[in-house]
């Protein structure tokens, strides 16, 4: 008789203390993905609240957009975590709101809205080392595809938690190297932040 485990829960993960705190917003997924043993989110990460007007819950001043990340049960650092960021400079609030979850091994993306697009880095920061990206492809999925050579055909089929798995598969054994910049020589290479509602329609 064969034994089936229980699916992955969100507070046996390395996720509980950002869910605890509120941090995971507009989830497309955050539930079991199908590897055993494997929780899976795709979402916003707030990264800094706004202050709360009376019983007004109010949307973060700062967040990281189109999140992409995994966590195993039993484990206290996430292996896999991507998003995208309207500047290079809000690197070091994703690092501190991740705080414990970040490992020496884990493979940590951020796609950033004003860094030149023709440039790739690699920035270690909080003992962890972030592959720093160009926005090019509308999306960080499709970024991500596009980085580790997935095609999307291939998972087309596949459900949100079986794309998920598919990206942080590939993503895990990711092993490129590029320059290493500081944070500090990032912030000095940056360009200027784009003003997201620049040409909204009123």
């Amino acid at each position: 008789m064969t034994t089936l485990t229980a699916p992955a829960a969100i507070e046996d993960t390395a996720f509980a203390r950002l869910e605890k705190e509120g941090r995971m917003l507009n989830p497309v997924l955050k539930a079991p993905t199908h590897v055993e043993g494997r929780f899976g989110f795709r979402g916003e990460l707030a990264l800094r609240f706004a202050d709360k007007m009376a019983d007004e819950a109010r949307p973060p001043e700062l967040k990281c957009d189109q999140v992409m990340a995994v966590a195993r049960v039993g484990e206290q650092h996430l292996p896999f975590f991507c998003g995208w960021l309207l500047s290079f400079e809000s690197l070091k609030v994703v690092a501190d709101v991740l705080g414990d979850t970040l490992s020496a091994g884990g493979k940590y993306f951020l796609f950033c809205d004003n860094m030149d697009i023709s440039r790739k880095y690699q920035v270690p920061y909080k003992g962890a080392m972030f592959y720093v990206l160009p926005i090019l492809e509308n999306t960080v999925y499709n970024e991500m595809l596009e980085l580790l050579y997935l095609e999307k055909g291939d998972l087309k089929k596949k459900d949100t938690a079986g794309k998920l798995d598919a990206v942080a598969d590939a993503a895990l054994k990711y092993d490129v190297t590029y320059d290493t910049i500081t944070y500090d020589e990032g912030l000095k290479l940056m360009g200027p932040v784009r003003n997201v509602n620049e040409n909204r329609p009123v």
